[in-house]
């Protein structure tokens, strides 16, 4: 992340969601991390780290956000509520008698969070930092253009019990890394396990990508998200793209 920052010296700022799950708080944290020592370095302290909590209305695990900015110790933080934004969307197509269903508003929220972000990036010289991971990414389990959208990815090649493991290691209360992961994206469904949501355990999925052994049955539905999601993980289709072969 700091080698980041030296390639591209226009930029002095990082921006990170905050939702109090394991992935932005070790993001955030070694974010926190890189701000800190890049002005000790070079002795500008225009680097900080701005964490921003994006809640659609009132969180129902605020406590663990919470939780979460307190073992960051971010150099900034802010608060913005999407609710009013994504309400207004979803308003204005039911106008053109476009009917959003709870999935779709779910990744409008995260888009709407994504949009915040860079919103704020782009008036401190900043890069949106994503929490995307290797059992992330292998599942497809983000929203395309949504926290799918990033300028700099550092857990990228981590399973999830990888990031436990750093944040063990960095001194982060065990509820940040013990907690049930979730989305927490549509308003009929909330707090589902991503477990639940992908009908996979994250045991399983690291198993999988660490190359052991796993049931033929597991492997089978990770392979098929894969193959499902593969969308996600490519640019915007081109005429030079040989998707058509």
């Amino acid at each position: 992340m700091k080698a980041y920052l030296r390639k591209h010296p226009f930029l002095k700022t990082f921006v990170l969601g905050i939702s109090g799950g394991q992935d932005s708080s070790l993001a955030g944290r070694l974010a926190q991390l890189t701000m800190t020592e890049m002005r000790e370095e070079t002795g500008d302290d225009s680097y900080q780290f701005i964490a921003v909590r994006l809640p659609y209305g009132e969180q129902a695990d605020e406590a663990d956000a919470l939780q979460a900015l307190a073992f960051i110790q971010a150099d900034q933080t802010r608060r913005v509520n999407i609710k009013p934004a994504v309400d207004a969307a979803v308003a204005s197509l039911a106008e053109t008698e476009e009917v959003i269903s709870d999935f779709n508003k779910g990744n409008m929220k995260a888009r709407q969070r994504m949009i915040m972000q860079y919103a704020i990036a782009g008036e401190h010289q900043g890069a949106v930092i994503g929490t995307d991971h290797a059992a992330e990414n292998i599942t497809g389990f983000f929203t395309k253009f949504g926290d799918g959208g990033a300028d700099i990815l550092p857990l990228f090649r981590l399973n999830k019990r990888q990031g436990k493991q750093l944040l063990a290691a960095l001194g982060a209360p065990a509820a940040l890394y013990e907690k049930v992961p979730t989305a927490d994206l549509e308003d009929g469904k909330p707090l589902v396990a991503d477990e639940v949501a992908l009908g996979v355990t994250y045991q399983d999925i690291d198993d999988y990508l660490e190359g052991k052994e796993v049931a033929p049955a597991a492997a089978e539905k990770i392979e098929g998200w894969w193959a499902k999601t593969q969308h996600k993980r490519h640019l915007p289709i081109t005429i030079f793209d040989d998707f058509w072969k």
